[in-house]
C-alpha cells in the first residue's frame, strides 16, 4: 500500500489536537529546579515521503518518590500545523521508526513487562500492538526494504542452569568469562496461520553486533561485530560482515586490526560505507570513512573530514554522497562527503548543535533536533537542497526565559602559540567595569569538547543557575578536545597536566585581562577528565580558592588497572605502566598531592565503573588526613554521571556552597536533597 499523503494530512487535520498557545510558565530568576524544566527532544524519524516527523520527548519525573525519566513519541506534519503526543502511559517509548510505506510507526518500549520489546501502531491512530517477545530487552532493530520483517539485536539470555543458580543464590561472576553476546534476529510483522510472527535468529557464536543496515533489495544484512561485549574491547577490536536475512553463513567483509563499524549501503547497493582507523589501532579516536563493495575487495578511503571522528547518518538518494556529522569547533553540522572521493561540504550549519538528523526516503527533506547559546532545544525541518529551517516542535517553547548570562565564544594563545578555544558566559546582569568570580569549568574526555549548546539546560553544571549568583564561567577547549582536528585531538598524548593546564590557564588569565574576572576569586570545576584536571591543577597552583573534583581520576596507576576502558588510558600514555611507571606517576595527582592547599569537594557516584568510586575516595581521604579543607559526596546507585533526575538537580547547589563558603561570600540555602553518610 502506497502512501497517500492527501489522506494523510487530511486526518491530521480532523484528529489531532493542535498544541494551541499555552500559558507560558515564568521565573524570575535561574535556579537548578527552573533548569530542570527543559525537556530533552531527540530521537527523530521523518516518513519516506517526508509529510510526516516522529520525536522523543524525554521529561523527568521528581514527585513524591519517583526520580526518574520519562520518554514518549510525539507525531507532527512536516509544515508545523499540527502535531501531538503519539503515545501514553507511564512506560518509556522510543526509538520510532516509520514503515517503508509510512502506514506503520515502530517503537521500543517496555510497556508490557520490564523488557523493550518492539511495538507497532498505525499512524493513523489506534492500539500499539507487541511485535517482539525477546526474551532479553530488543536492541537495535529496523525494517526490511519491503516493511515485511523487522530485524533486532539482542543479547543471548541466560541459560536454565544460570537461571537456576540464580534462583539458589550460587551466581558466581566469572570475570571475563560467560560474557552474554548481542546477536541478530528477525521477525515477521505479518502473522502465520496459527497467529504467531515468524522468528529466526541470524547469527551465533563468540562475536556481538552493535550496529547492522539492511541491502536494499532485502537479501542481506551487514554488521559490525567485535570478539565480545566489553566496551574497552570495542575501542580495540571490531570488524564488519553480512549474513543472508533469511539465515545462512556470516561472511566476513573488513577484517583489519582496530575498530571498523557503522555499515550503512548504498541505494543501489553495490557498496557498503563505514567508520575505520583505516588497520591502525587508535585508542585515542580516529574515525575515517571508507567505502567497499558490498561483494567485498579492498576498501577504500574517502576525503578526510574536519576532526576524522565522522557519525554515519545515511546516504543520499542517487548514491553520490554520504551524510555525516562531526563536531566543527564549537558547532556540530551535517555534512556530505562525496562518494567519488570530493572533499566534504556543509549541508546543515548554523551557531549551535544539530542532533539526531533523519532525512526522508524522496530525498526531498530532513528533520533534526536543534538547540544554541540562548535557544532549548527543538525539532526543525527543511529541504535538504536548500537550508531553510522551519521549527514544527514546541516541547519547550512555551518556557519564558529569565534573563541569561550571555555568552560569547573566545580565542586565545597558549604560552607555546596553540591557538585555543572556549565559551565565556557572563554574570546574569553583567556590568562592564565590575569583576566578578570566575568558574574554571574543564569538560571531560578529554576528547570532550564545550560546543554551542542551550546554556540554561539540565546538566551536571547548571551554567545560568552559576551565572545568576554573579559567577563568570570559562568552559575551554584545551589540547587534546575534539572539533578541531586529529592533530589538536592527539596533541595532549603523554602530556596530561601539562600542556592541557597551560592551555585553560592562559585562557583565565584572558578573561581576568578583560577585566571580567577578579583575580583572587577563582574557582575550578570538572567532571571525569574535567576531574582529573580538577585534581592535577591543585597540585601545581594556589591560585583557585575553591575546586569541586567531580568523577576525577587522580591516581592514574590504580586507574588503569580499575576502569573498564583501559586501552584509553593506555593509548595516550604511551605504553602500559608497568613498563612506564614515571609517566604514570608524573601525570597523576596523587604522587604531588602534598603540594595541595586548595579546598576541594569530591563528588563521585557510588556504581562508577569508568573511573572506579575509589579514585574519588583516594583524593579525599588523602586531603583530610593533610588537613586540607574538604568534602565527600557520593550519589548511589550512580554510575559515570548521575542517571537520577533528582541527583542531577542536586550537584550545582552542593557546588555553589562549597564555593560561596570558600569565597567568603554569602552563603545559599543547602540543597534540599538529603546526605547520606557513607558507611
Amino acid at each position: 500500500m502506497k502512501t497517500n499523503t492527501q489522506a494523510k494530512v487530511l486526518w491530521l487535520v480532523l484528529l489531532m489536537w493542535p498544541v494551541g498557545m499555552l500559558a507560558q510558565e515564568q521565573a524570575d530568576k535561574w535556579t537548578p529546579e527552573f533548569s530542570m524544566k527543559f525537556k530533552n527532544v531527540g530521537g527523530t524519524a521523518i516518513s519516506p515521503d517526508g509529510s510526516l516527523i516522529a520525536y522523543v520527548v524525554r521529561e523527568p519525573l521528581m514527585q513524591g518518590e519517583k526520580s526518574e525519566y520519562l520518554s514518549h513519541i510525539w507525531l507532527a506534519s512536516s509544515d508545523g500545523q499540527r502535531n501531538f503526543q503519539f503515545t501514553q502511559g507511564d512506560k518509556s517509548c522510543s526509538n520510532p521508526s516509520f514503515s517503508p510505506d509510512g502506514e506503520w510507526l515502530a517503537f521500543t518500549s517496555a510497556r508490557d513487562g520490564k523488557k523493550n520489546q518492539v511495538w507497532l501502531m498505525r499512524v493513523y491512530g489506534g492500539e500499539a500492538v507487541q511485535l517482539t517477545k525477546a526474551k532479553n530487552s530488543v536492541g537495535g532493530y529496523a525494517w526490511s526494504p519491503d516493511g515485511k520483517t523487522i530485524a533486532y539485536t539482542m543479547s543471548d539470555p541466560e541459560t536454565k542452569d544460570e537461571e537456576k543458580a540464580k534462583k539458589e543464590k550460587r551466581d558466581v561472576i566469572l570475570v571475563d568469562q560467560n560474557f552474554k553476546y548481542n546477536h541478530l534476529y528477525t521477525i515477521t510483522v505479518a502473522k502465520n496461520d496459527t497467529g504467531e510472527h515468524d522468528g529466526k535468529r541470524l547469527t551465533a557464536g563468540e562475536f556481538t553486533i552493535s550496529s547492522f543496515d539492511w541491502a536494499p533489495d532485502g537479501k542481506t544484512i551487514a554488521f559490525s561485530h567485535a570478539p565480545d561485549p566489553r566496551i574497552n574491547t570495542a575501542f580495540s577490536t571490531s570488524d564488519i560482515a553480512t549474513v543472508p536475512s533469511d539465515s545462512g553463513a556470516v561472511t566476513q567483509l573488513v577484517t583489519w586490526p582496530g575498530a571498523d563499524n557503522s555499515p550503512i549501503y548504498s541505494p543501489d547497493g553495490k557498496w557498503l560505507a563505514f567508520i575505520s582507523d583505516g588497520g591502525s589501532p587508535q585508542e585515542i579516536g580516529l574515525g575515517d570513512v571508507y567505502l567497499i563493495s558490498s561483494a567485498g575487495g579492498e576498501p577504500k578511503k574517502l576525503a578526510d573530514t574536519h576532526d576524522r571522528s565522522a557519525s554515519l547518518i545515511g546516504w543520499d538518494q542517487k548514491g553520490a554522497n554520504i551524510y555525516y556529522s562531526e563536531f566543527y569547533r564549537t558547532t556540530r553540522p551535517i555534512f556530505a562527503l562525496p562518494a567519488n572521493g570530493g572533499a566534504p561540504k556543509m549541508v546543515a550549519n548554523a551557531e549551535g548543535l544539530f542532533g539526531s538528523p533523519a532525512f526522508s526516503q524522496n530525498g526531498e527533506r530532513m528533520a533534526f533536533s536543534f538547540q544554541s547559546i540562548d535557544k532549548p532545544v527543538e525539532i526543525y525541518t527543511s529541504p535538504i537542497s536548500k537550508m531553510q529551517m522551519q521549527q514544527i516542535s514546541s516541547v519547550n517553547s512555551d518556557i519564558a526565559l529569565p534573563p541569561m548570562g550571555k555568552t560569547e565564544v573566545l580565542t586565545w594563545k597558549s604560552p607555546d602559540g596553540l591557538e585555543i578555544e572556549g565559551l565565556l558566559t557572563y554574570p546574569v546582569g553583567y556590568e562592564k567595569g565590575r569583576t566578578y568570580p570566575l568558574i574554571l569549568n574543564v569538560h571531560g574526555g578529554p576528547a570532550g569538547v564545550y560546543a554551542q549548546n542551550f546554556t540554561g539546560g539540565p546538566s551536571i553544571y547548571m551554567l545560568q543557575y552559576f551565572a545568576q549568583q554573579g559567577y563568570a564561567i570559562l568552559r575551554g577547549n584545551p589540547r587534546g578536545s575534539t572539533g578541531y582536528g586529529k592533530d589538536f585531538r592527539f596533541a595532549n598524548f603523554k602530556d596530561w597536566g601539562y600542556g592541557d593546564f597551560e592551555d585553560i590557564m592562559s585562557g583565565v588569565d584572558k578573561v581576568i585581562d578583560m577585566g571580567v574576572a577578579h583575580p583572587d576569586s577563582l574557582c575550578l570545576m570538572g567532571w571525569s577528565y574535567g576531574g582529573y584536571m580538577t585534581s592535577f591543577a591543585v597540585t601545581k597552583t594556589e591560585r583557585f580558592k575553591a575546586a569541586s573534583m567531580g568523577a576525577g581520576l587522580p591516581n592514574l596507576i590504580s586507574m588503569v588497572t580499575t576502569t573498564d576502558i583501559p586501552n584509553y588510558l593506555v593509548a595516550h600514555m604511551g605504553d602500559e605502566f608497568w613498563n612506564d611507571y614515571e609517566t604514570y606517576e608524573k601525570h597523576s595527582a596523587m604522587y604531588r598531592i602534598k603540594n595541595v592547599t586548595t579546598p576541594t569537594q569530591v563528588i563521585h557516584g557510588a556504581n562508577d565503573l569508568r573511573v572506579p568510586f575509589t579514585q574519588g575516595q583516594e583524593f579525599y581521604v588523602a586531603l583530610k588526613r593533610m588537613g586540607v579543607p574538604t568534602e565527600m559526596v557520593v550519589y548511589p546507585r550512580t554510575p559515570h554521571g548521575p542517571r537520577e533526575p533528582k541527583f542531577l538537580m542536586d550537584v550545582s547547589g552542593r557546588i555553589m556552597t562549597w564555593f560561596e563558603k570558600h569565597l567568603n561570600r554569602t552563603r545559599p540555602a543547602a540543597p534540599e536533597v538529603p546526605e547520606k553518610t557513607m558507611e
